[in-house]
């Protein structure tokens, strides 16, 4: 572990004269990361597939678009503007190498340091970056439950309605239904509305009321119950209706979704008879919160828990290291927080990395902030009962059409007990996405679900994207 700066300008990809510091991702917890650290004195060298800074959240409007101003459309934006500057500031003088463009698919330890290959480019080029220490911040992605006409165009990710928002400008359609569950449906569902979208309804499964039991962290966060106030006065303004404990069960339509069923959830989300209603519309965004994306992690074979939430997420100490020496992590790793919370923990982490000091109130940001992420995830978790909500024909995994009867099929028929074993008979999660989006409903059906007790089993996998072949064939042998 690097302890003082560098005596020279480390080239990143110079295996004799590594890097002190690689960051993977340049989202809220990698960039608050890099600065940190490169002002620590640490030569940095960041890796991010996204061609410019910010992440999923901070995202940028394409450059042709001419937007004049692209805050309007983000929560938090002058925090992201300052350590933008920063990147580029020490980017300038030499203390971090920030490569955009460039996907890491796997971390390997190479003789007390750390190897990271990545694809560079829309030309693929293969690229390495060698490094003494290693801080993931690789973020997550959105947790779907499937329905029957989940795969209607018009239904979108509500993540994926915001995305196209922000670096598109463009709506998902003009009458946009925003369902699912957890706090970023209020904050879609304001951005529709006001850019111009008619947002008849916003279903959320789950009930504002599991916040009661856990009211010390809420105390401890006034910021976020304010946020909260925001969203609530912004749907207000527009005149968008609030139901809980309500979910979309089916969505409609022939050439495109026209229009969606909404019916009342009992306790264990499962729909209760007699109360579905069809609500019109032309666009559905609909997500159930956020997954931690964990391939580099586990692969590597950093420990992991069973969050609030019920998501797999990376085992982190109070300075965010990982099981693994050598390893950190920050952000959405360790368990869905926000954006602010990534920021705390990427600077928590190139603290720890340099060997330097926190200061106090950097501990207690990060502690309230997790709790209210802790709160935040048990309140809005799936409960068991929403695969009712799927016919046997309706399709699971999108990329290999298998429906859920083939799935049930495997379980109850079969004897499968895991996703693995349901995926080597069902070819569920083979398909392009690798399972990221299936996977949670597979394993709800498998019997290892958000509300299974069971223990926190990762998937693991040597690649974390698609790599053309010779960039395997050139590895030297010592890679692998």
């Amino acid at each position: 572990m690097p302890t003082s700066p560098s005596d020279r300008a480390a080239d990143p990809v110079d295996p004799v004269h590594p890097v002190d510091l690689a960051v993977v991702g340049a989202g809220p917890a990698g960039l608050a990361a890099a600065v940190t650290a490169a002002g620590l004195g640490l030569r940095v060298t960041v890796l991010d597939a996204g061609e410019r800074p910010g992440g999923q959240y901070y995202r940028h409007p394409a450059p042709g678009l001419g937007a004049a101003r692209p805050d309007a459309l983000h929560h938090g934006w002058a925090a992201f503007a300052s350590r933008e500057a920063a990147l580029r500031a020490h980017e300038s003088a030499g203390r971090i190498t920030y490569l955009p463009s460039h996907h890491v698919w796997t971390v390997v330890p190479d003789g007390g340091r750390w190897t990271l290959h990545a694809v560079a480019g829309p030309e693929e080029r293969a690229a390495a970056v060698h490094a003494r220490a290693v801080l993931l911040a690789t973020g997550a992605h959105e947790r779907q439950l499937p329905f029957p006409g989940w795969t209607l165009p018009g239904v979108v990710g509500a993540g994926g309605a915001q995305a196209m928002l922000k670096s598109g400008l463009v709506l998902p359609g003009r009458r946009v239904v925003v369902a699912g569950s957890g706090p970023l449906l209020l904050a879609v569902a304001g951005s529709l509305a006001a850019a111009g979208a008619r947002v008849p309804a916003v279903v959320e499964a789950a009930s504002y009321t599991g916040y009661a039991g856990r009211a010390p962290a809420l105390l401890r966060n006034p910021g976020k119950i304010g946020e909260a106030a925001t969203y609530g006065g912004a749907l207000l303004r527009h005149r968008v209706r609030l139901l809980t404990r309500h979910a979309v069960t089916e969505a409609h339509g022939t050439g495109r979704v026209e229009a969606v069923t909404v019916a009342r959830l009992d306790r264990d989300w499962r729909p209760l008879p007699g109360t579905a209603r069809r609500i019109p519309c032309d666009a559905l965004a609909v997500g159930h919160g956020l997954v931690p994306q964990l391939e580099l992690a586990t692969g590597l074979g950093c420990a992991t828990v069973r969050a609030a939430d019920g998501t797999i997420a990376l085992e982190l100490d109070a300075r965010q290291r990982t099981s693994v020496p050598g390893v950190w992590s920050a952000g959405e790793t360790g368990g869905i927080g926000g954006a602010e919370l990534a920021l705390a923990e990427g600077e928590l982490a190139a603290r720890a990395i340099a060997g330097a000091d926190a200061p106090a109130a950097l501990v207690r940001r990060r502690a309230r902030l997790r709790a209210f992420a802790a709160a935040m995830g048990a309140a809005h978790r799936p409960g068991d009962g929403w695969t009712g909500w799927l016919r046997d024909d309706t399709e699971v995994c999108r990329c290999e059409e298998v429906p859920a009867g083939c799935v049930r099929e495997a379980v109850e028929d079969l004897g499968a007990g895991d996703v693995r074993t349901v995926k080597l008979l069902t070819r569920a999660g083979m398909g392009w996405c690798q399972g990221r989006t299936c996977g949670p409903a597979v394993a709800a059906l498998a019997g290892e679900g958000a509300s299974s007790s069971g223990g926190a089993v990762p998937d693991r996998r040597p690649l974390s994207c698609p790599v053309p072949l010779r960039h395997l064939a050139e590895l030297p042998a010592t890679d692998g």
